[in-house]
């Protein structure tokens, strides 16, 4: 008898545990569903890991602009430079809450070809839940508006016999910069150690570094040199796209100056850090996907010599992946990787 009672006790028990366990995932389920509704209740901040006036930070203002107006909250852009990006990525993703309220605005640079540079990385993508892709930019090559290049054809001879004279700039030793001078030197047959990046702020601050004769290169979109180039302080000598560029119509893509087979583009998206509610997450997707079709905001992109490039969370991964396997090889054998 006594032996019946335990197990008609266990019995009740692992019932009350069991329902007690539904009760508590329904709760938390119900809590991601309300902390969605009623978010954002108050200001969000849009991190730019990159200074003020590149592409990712107009690309920033203008995402900021739409949402702030579709969800009624200020939404603030913060500069926080460093560390060819990843100080400002460190704050989003590691010392921020994951609340919702600090977003991440990345590029290549803070995140695959962060990681593929650098064999003990502080940042992962295991670190990111990625968003949503925001927009792209084809990557140009620049010049002071004297030099002695007409195009990059010639530039890339000149770089053939006199690779110890090339300077460039870049965020950083991993930087976006620097994967696109790895790959095309690789793709012309030169040592990509035999030349000297010059570290810098960002786009704005590269391309004022070859205005001023201090590199004598800045590899970037053709948004970031627009202004000093419209100036007369740059010349473009070519544009790695599969087509010109609409800006550029008379500057022939890198293809057609006989060097084939380059892939690195620019891109920036948004990311949160992990552990960021599910449904503030796909409440975030939603509203760029909606973003991304609107006329205001694609004017906003245009404006900024960008193109809409939405990918949503899943594809936006699938992509980052495959994008970090492909810069890890490129890394290993220009030896940028550390």
């Amino acid at each position: 008898m006594k032996t019946y009672i335990r197990v008609i006790a266990a019995a009740l028990l692992l019932v009350v545990l069991t329902l007690a366990g539904c009760s508590n995932n329904s709760d938390t389920d119900g809590d991601n569903k309300d902390e969605a509704k009623d978010y954002p209740a108050r200001q969000i901040e849009l991190v730019v890991p990159f200074a003020a006036g590149g592409g990712v930070d107009l690309a920033a203002r203008a995402v900021a602009d739409y949402l702030s107006k579709e969800w009624n909250q200020p939404i603030v852009v913060t500069n926080k430079t460093g560390g060819g990006g990843i100080v400002g990525a460190q704050y989003a993703l590691k010392e921020a809450r994951a609340d919702g309220y600090t977003v991440l605005v990345n590029n290549n640079s803070s995140t695959t070809m962060y990681e593929a540079g650098n064999s003990n990385p502080t940042l992962t993508m295991k670190d990111h839940i990625l968003v949503s892709r925001v927009a792209e930019g084809s990557l140009a090559y620049a010049v002071k508006a004297d030099a002695e290049w007409n195009d990059f054809k010639e530039l890339t001879e000149w770089v053939k016999a006199n690779p110890d004279k090339l300077t460039w700039a870049s965020v950083g030793p991993a930087g976006f910069s620097a994967f696109g001078v790895a790959e095309w030197l690789d793709a012309a047959g030169v040592d990509y150690k035999k030349t000297r990046m010059v570290s810098s702020e960002g786009a704005s601050d590269s391309a004022a570094k070859v205005a001023g004769g201090h590199v004598n290169l800045a590899v970037h979109t053709v948004g970031e040199l627009y202004p000093l180039l419209e100036a007369g302080k740059l010349k473009i000598l070519g544009v790695q796209s599969p087509e010109r560029s609409s800006l550029l119509p008379n500057v022939p893509t890198v293809e057609e100056q006989g060097i084939k087979g380059l892939t690195v583009k620019w891109w920036t998206g948004l990311s949160f850090p992990a552990g960021t509610p599910k449904a503030i997450v796909e409440k975030w997707d939603e509203a760029v996907a909606k973003m991304e079709n609107d006329r205001g905001f694609i004017e906003q992109i245009e404006k900024i010599k960008l193109e809409p490039a939405y990918l949503n969370s899943g594809d936006f991964a699938d992509e980052v992946q495959k994008e970090t396997e492909r810069y890890t090889k490129l890394a290993e054998k220009a030896g940028i990787r550390k």
